[in-house]
């Protein structure tokens, strides 16, 4: 399994020999809305678009993850497979092949990747977006992905996972509180998981963000700290704090389950 990280939420995942494209901003702005006074996102240096892409997972529609500008500069007819929020963008943006998943249901990739949706993100009133379960099928390996740190506790059910991606750091607003949960909640996703390796998400590589939620947003935590936690709770768990586009192997190992 090759991983790699494209900059903030964005991921290129390598499983099952399908190459998988995690909530893609590779180009251009990023606002909410066109609200570029609230919260505005620019590049440092735009991301080449991968040669070779199996399926777009998107797991929400808000424009972080669902990016109207890097989706136009896809080719539409690869198959996408998304929340119902963000299955609508892709639709809207004429794409062909578009699968909305409901938590709970699975979508496999030619037969070498299943995907689960499994409860998200509380985005708005009553709106649960998508995390998901990608299995490679051949080998059995399995990673969980959620962006921001949104674990619900049906994953138990499903533990062990081999890899997680999810926020190790905590960011905040005042009056809000965490809208980014990292820390305590990658831990406790880690305890029903048990993961070999978790990496962290959602951090800002090579953006400056600008506009009034940024200058209000606060970020609590580190890598070291996260670290430092799972050794305390005896977690034998790697954590490994990608470098943005930096393409590497997650050795994974199999696992002997008691009988």
């Amino acid at each position: 399994m090759y991983l790699t990280w494209l900059d903030n939420n964005s991921w290129l995942l390598e499983i099952g020999g399908q190459q998988i494209l995690v909530d893609p901003w590779l180009v251009g702005l990023l606002t909410f809305g066109n609200l570029d006074w609230l919260i505005k996102g620019s590049l440092l240096q735009e991301r080449p678009i991968p040669e070779k892409i199996d399926l777009i997972l998107l797991s929400q529609g808000l424009e972080d993850h669902a990016h109207p500008p890097t989706l136009k500069q896809l080719d539409r007819n690869i198959p996408v497979v998304a929340s119902p929020n963000a299955a609508k963008v892709v639709q809207q943006l004429n794409y062909t092949q578009v699968t909305a998943l409901a938590h709970g249901e699975t979508f496999s990739l030619n037969q070498s990747v299943e995907i689960k949706a499994t409860p998200g993100s509380l985005v708005g009133l009553n709106l649960v977006e998508n995390g998901y379960l990608l299995k490679e099928l051949e080998s059995g390996f399995t990673l969980y992905y959620e962006p921001h740190g949104n674990h619900s506790p049906s994953l138990k059910e499903i533990a062990p996972v081999d890899v997680v991606i999810t926020p190790l750091i905590d960011a905040t607003l005042p009056l809000v509180g965490s809208i980014i949960k990292g820390n305590k909640y990658a831990l406790e996703v880690a305890q029903w998981l048990q993961p070999q390796f978790i990496l962290h998400t959602a951090g800002g590589g090579d953006v400056i963000f600008e506009g009034l939620l940024s200058s209000l947003l606060q970020t609590k935590g580190s890598i070291e700290e996260f670290r430092s936690l799972l050794e305390k709770n005896n977690l034998s768990t790697r954590v490994i704090d990608p470098k943005r586009g930096d393409r590497f192997e997650l050795k994974l190992q199999k696992r002997v389950l008691n009988v």
